[in-house]
Formats: C-alpha cells, structure tokens, sequence
C-alpha cells in the first residue's frame, strides 16, 4: 500500500511540474467560465422562470460553471496520456515496477490539484461580480473536496477514452461529442424540476450532477442541494472506484 502511495505521488509531482513550467493552459481555461459568468449568467438574471427560489440566477448558476469549468478542463486530460505515447514516455512508464493503478491514480490525482486552481478561478470571477458565496471553513473544505474528487471523476474518465481510441483526432472528436450532453443533461445552468421525464432520468445517472449538487449546497447556501452530501459523493466516490478501475486494466494497451 505504501509503494502505491509513493508511485502515485511521484506521478503527480511529475505532471505538477509539467503544468508549473507551462501555466498558460490553466489561463486559457479561465476563459470559458469567465465568459459563461459575465455574459451567460447576466443576462440570464433577467429571466424570471427560471424557478431558483430566494437565490439569484447568478449564484445558483456558479456553482454549476465551477463544476463545467472541471468537466471541460479534466474530459480532455487524455489526449496528453496520448501524447505522451507517441512520444515514447508510457512505454517507459510500464516497464517501470511501478502499479498500474498508481499510475493512472497519479494523474487522476494531478488533474484534482488542477481543478483546485480552477476552482480559484471561478471564486476570484464569482466575487468581482458579487455572487454570495459562503466563507465559513466547513462549505469551503467540503467545496474543495468536491472540486477534486469530480477533476478525479472525469480525467479518469477522460483516460478510459484516450486507452480505447488511442489517436488524438477520434479524441478530440469523441470529447467534443461527451463534455456538452454530460453539460446540458445535469443541473449546471437550470434545476432538475424543469427537464422532461426523460432528461430527469439521464440527469440521475450523470455524476456531473451530483457533483453540482453538492458544491451548491456548499458554496452558495446551505439546504440548495437536492441530495443529501453523503449521497453525491458517495456516487462520485462510487464512479472514480469503476473508472479507476477500468483506467488500470486499459491502461497497458495504450502503448500499443
């Protein structure tokens, strides 16, 4: 168990190191929340059936940008397992001694620390247009908890794909094709009570849900989540296990 650990955290520490010599990808996804923000978020304030209760159309909306800011920045975390491919590091990597699983948990592990500084992002953008956001220690640990288990989510998710596909170009195509149903189909930008049957029912399988779900009973106002924390989490505990699990067997083909 301890040599996993050790794997995993050098793993990491590798592709940390990646991201500090190039922090230019972190900017560049700033963007889109920003936009979704600023733009989106204002003028859809102004639409009044949209039934989010006391709350602003604003805040309610936040901490759904925060967890599409996590989607869009970890679904596309693959095509670098990909690169690294082509560019011989994964054959290195699996004729290391090194667990399978404490490989792909190493980067599922970095793409957690990168929606942490997502997650900064989308505060720093939240507090310049005055969503009310709690401050108390307990909703921001449990925000950043979330954060970092749903980037876990869906970068493990993202390497499923990059070790079926294996070209960057049916990548790109097939997670163009995922990150916008994963979106719409969730309670990101609009509540559950107002989807159709059908959509209700997708939404109840997406873990994007569930992880808006609990970031916006922590971030904005408690008794707003639909499901209790022990369940949303439970459900993103529950996928990252599968998904970690699939990753590790897969894994090894890549290189192929």
């Amino acid at each position: 168990m301890l040599a996993i650990l050790y794997e995993t955290a050098a793993v990491a520490d590798a592709e940390i190191r990646k991201l500090m010599r190039d922090p230019t990808e972190v900017f560049s996804r700033a963007v889109q929340p920003v936009l979704w923000l600023a733009v989106f978020g204002q003028v859809f304030s102004k639409v009044r059936g949209i039934p989010t209760g006391s709350l602003r159309y604003l805040d309610y909306m936040a901490p759904g940008i925060l967890a599409q800011s996590i989607l869009f920045s970890a679904i596309f975390y693959g095509i670098a397992i990909i690169w690294e491919r082509d560019l011989g590091i994964v054959h290195k990597l699996l004729v290391t001694p090194a667990h399978r699983s404490a490989l792909v948990l190493g980067k599922a592990t970095a793409a957690g620390l990168r929606g942490l500084v997502q997650a900064i992002v989308v505060y720093l953008v939240a507090i310049a247009l005055d969503v009310h956001i709690r401050w108390a220690p307990l909703p921001m640990l449990t925000v950043a908890a979330a954060v970092f288990l749903g980037s876990c989510v869906f970068a493990t998710f993202s390497l499923v794909i990059a070790c079926i596909v294996k070209t960057r170009e049916r990548f790109m195509g097939i997670g163009q094709v995922l990150t916008m149903p994963l979106f719409f189909a969730s309670n990101a930008i609009y509540p559950l009570e107002l989807m159709p049957p059908w959509l209700k029912t997708a939404a109840t399988f997406n873990p994007l849900t569930y992880l808006v779900d609990a970031l916006r009973g922590a971030m904005i106002v408690e008794g707003q989540s639909v499901y209790p924390y022990a369940t949303s989490f439970g459900v993103l505990l529950l996928a990252f296990a599968v998904l970690l699990a699939l990753a590790s067997r897969l894994y090894p083909g890549l290189a192929r």
